[in-house]
Protein backbone atom coordinates (compact mmCIF):
# COMPACT_ATOMS: atom_id res chain seq x y z
CA UNK A 1 0.00 0.00 0.00
CA UNK A 2 1.28 3.42 -0.86
CA UNK A 3 0.99 6.17 2.00
CA UNK A 4 1.54 9.47 2.07
CA UNK A 5 3.76 9.40 5.32
CA UNK A 6 7.49 9.56 5.44
CA UNK A 7 9.47 7.83 7.63
CA UNK A 8 12.40 8.78 8.43
CA UNK A 9 15.20 7.75 11.04
CA UNK A 10 17.52 10.51 12.26
CA UNK A 11 21.25 10.53 12.53
CA UNK A 12 22.05 10.05 16.09
CA UNK A 13 25.31 9.18 18.35
CA UNK A 14 25.18 6.67 21.43
CA UNK A 15 28.08 6.18 23.92
CA UNK A 16 28.39 5.78 27.36
CA UNK A 17 26.51 9.17 28.62
CA UNK A 18 23.82 8.37 26.16
CA UNK A 19 22.08 10.10 22.97
CA UNK A 20 23.21 12.74 20.79
CA UNK A 21 20.79 13.00 17.80
CA UNK A 22 19.57 15.15 14.63
CA UNK A 23 15.64 15.64 14.53
CA UNK A 24 15.44 17.69 11.38
CA UNK A 25 17.60 19.64 8.07
CA UNK A 26 16.15 22.05 5.84
CA UNK A 27 17.98 20.09 3.33
CA UNK A 28 15.34 17.02 4.17
CA UNK A 29 12.52 18.96 2.92
CA UNK A 30 13.16 22.47 1.51
CA UNK A 31 9.48 22.78 1.13
CA UNK A 32 8.42 22.05 4.56
CA UNK A 33 8.76 25.43 7.04
CA UNK A 34 7.89 24.60 10.55
CA UNK A 35 5.98 27.21 13.16
CA UNK A 36 6.03 25.36 16.30
CA UNK A 37 6.65 22.89 18.29
CA UNK A 38 4.85 20.72 20.87
CA UNK A 39 5.47 17.95 23.69
CA UNK A 40 3.15 15.05 24.98
CA UNK A 41 4.45 13.50 28.04
CA UNK A 42 2.10 10.40 28.97
CA UNK A 43 2.73 7.67 31.43
CA UNK A 44 2.06 3.78 30.41
CA UNK A 45 -0.76 2.82 29.01
CA UNK A 46 -2.09 6.46 27.79
CA UNK A 47 -4.02 6.54 24.34
CA UNK A 48 -3.86 9.93 22.96
CA UNK A 49 -5.78 10.37 19.32
CA UNK A 50 -6.88 9.90 16.65
CA UNK A 51 -6.21 13.86 15.99
CA UNK A 52 -5.39 15.79 13.12
CA UNK A 53 -6.90 18.88 10.50
CA UNK A 54 -6.93 19.96 6.69
CA UNK A 55 -3.92 21.77 6.20
CA UNK A 56 -1.00 20.89 8.96
CA UNK A 57 1.73 18.62 8.60
CA UNK A 58 3.57 16.69 11.74
CA UNK A 59 7.03 15.63 11.95
CA UNK A 60 6.40 13.38 14.68
CA UNK A 61 9.43 11.83 17.13
CA UNK A 62 10.12 10.02 20.49
CA UNK A 63 12.79 12.07 22.58
CA UNK A 64 12.34 9.85 25.04
CA UNK A 65 10.44 6.25 26.05
CA UNK A 66 8.72 4.52 23.18
CA UNK A 67 4.69 4.82 21.98
CA UNK A 68 3.39 2.80 19.47
CA UNK A 69 1.57 5.28 16.58
CA UNK A 70 -0.70 4.81 14.50
CA UNK A 71 -1.56 6.82 11.61
CA UNK A 72 -5.30 6.97 10.04
CA UNK A 73 -5.82 8.44 5.71
CA UNK A 74 -8.88 10.67 6.46
CA UNK A 75 -8.85 12.32 2.38
CA UNK A 76 -11.96 10.65 1.24
CA UNK A 77 -10.33 11.05 -2.24
CA UNK A 78 -7.08 9.02 -1.80
CA UNK A 79 -6.55 5.37 -2.56
CA UNK A 80 -5.77 4.74 1.08
CA UNK A 81 -8.82 6.65 2.56
CA UNK A 82 -9.28 4.74 6.26
CA UNK A 83 -6.68 2.73 5.82
CA UNK A 84 -3.76 2.62 8.71
CA UNK A 85 -0.47 2.08 9.63
CA UNK A 86 1.76 1.61 12.52
CA UNK A 87 5.01 1.98 14.07
CA UNK A 88 7.37 1.47 17.08
CA UNK A 89 9.07 4.89 18.12
CA UNK A 90 11.25 4.86 20.37
CA UNK A 91 14.55 7.42 21.46
CA UNK A 92 16.63 4.30 21.17
CA UNK A 93 15.25 3.67 17.06
CA UNK A 94 15.60 6.85 16.17
CA UNK A 95 12.53 6.51 14.13
CA UNK A 96 10.38 9.71 13.03
CA UNK A 97 6.82 10.17 10.85
CA UNK A 98 6.44 13.15 8.70
CA UNK A 99 2.60 13.09 8.47
CA UNK A 100 0.61 14.78 5.72
CA UNK A 101 -2.55 16.94 6.37
CA UNK A 102 -5.63 14.70 6.18
CA UNK A 103 -4.49 12.49 8.03
CA UNK A 104 -5.28 11.12 12.03
CA UNK A 105 -2.42 10.40 14.62
CA UNK A 106 -2.31 8.70 17.70
CA UNK A 107 -0.14 6.93 20.15
CA UNK A 108 -0.25 4.40 22.91
CA UNK A 109 2.46 4.60 25.51
CA UNK A 110 4.03 1.49 25.89
CA UNK A 111 6.72 2.24 27.88
CA UNK A 112 6.66 3.37 31.82
CA UNK A 113 6.52 7.49 30.20
CA UNK A 114 6.90 8.32 27.06
CA UNK A 115 7.65 12.33 25.47
CA UNK A 116 5.80 12.64 22.17
CA UNK A 117 7.41 15.46 20.67
CA UNK A 118 5.92 16.89 17.07
CA UNK A 119 7.09 19.53 14.65
CA UNK A 120 3.85 21.83 13.08
CA UNK A 121 4.20 23.32 9.47
CA UNK A 122 1.02 24.86 8.18
CA UNK A 123 -0.29 28.41 6.28
CA UNK A 124 -1.59 30.74 7.51
CA UNK A 125 -2.94 30.49 11.77
CA UNK A 126 -3.14 26.95 14.11
CA UNK A 127 -5.70 25.18 13.89
CA UNK A 128 -6.74 24.33 17.58
CA UNK A 129 -9.12 21.81 18.78
CA UNK A 130 -12.43 23.27 17.99
CA UNK A 131 -11.07 23.16 13.42
CA UNK A 132 -9.84 19.90 14.37
CA UNK A 133 -11.10 16.40 13.82
CA UNK A 134 -11.35 13.40 16.51
CA UNK A 135 -11.90 10.18 15.79
CA UNK A 136 -12.29 7.55 18.22
CA UNK A 137 -9.52 5.09 19.30
CA UNK A 138 -11.64 2.20 18.57
CA UNK A 139 -13.61 3.05 15.35
CA UNK A 140 -14.62 -0.29 14.01
CA UNK A 141 -14.76 0.87 10.50
CA UNK A 142 -10.79 1.56 10.72
CA UNK A 143 -10.38 -1.51 12.66
CA UNK A 144 -7.11 -0.20 14.50
CA UNK A 145 -5.34 -3.24 15.65
CA UNK A 146 -4.11 -1.59 19.29
CA UNK A 147 -2.10 -3.96 21.52
CA UNK A 148 -4.48 -2.72 24.77
CA UNK A 149 -8.17 -3.35 25.08
CA UNK A 150 -8.69 -0.77 27.78
CA UNK A 151 -6.63 2.59 27.34
CA UNK A 152 -6.26 5.50 29.56
CA UNK A 153 -8.44 8.34 27.48
CA UNK A 154 -8.91 11.97 27.92
CA UNK A 155 -12.05 13.24 27.89
CA UNK A 156 -11.90 14.68 24.65
CA UNK A 157 -10.48 11.13 23.49
CA UNK A 158 -13.34 9.21 25.21
CA UNK A 159 -16.01 11.36 23.13
CA UNK A 160 -14.75 11.25 19.87
CA UNK A 161 -16.89 10.65 16.69
CA UNK A 162 -17.00 7.39 14.96
CA UNK A 163 -16.47 7.62 10.87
Amino acid sequence: MSFNVKVFKNSSFKDHRGYYWTSWKKETNDKIQFKHDKFSLSKKNVLRGLHGDSKTWKLISCPYGKFYMVVVDLNNKSKTYLKWKSWILSHENGLQLLVPPNFANGHYCISDYCLFHYKLSYKGSYFGQSKQFSVRWNDPTINIKWPTKKPILSKRDKNSNFI
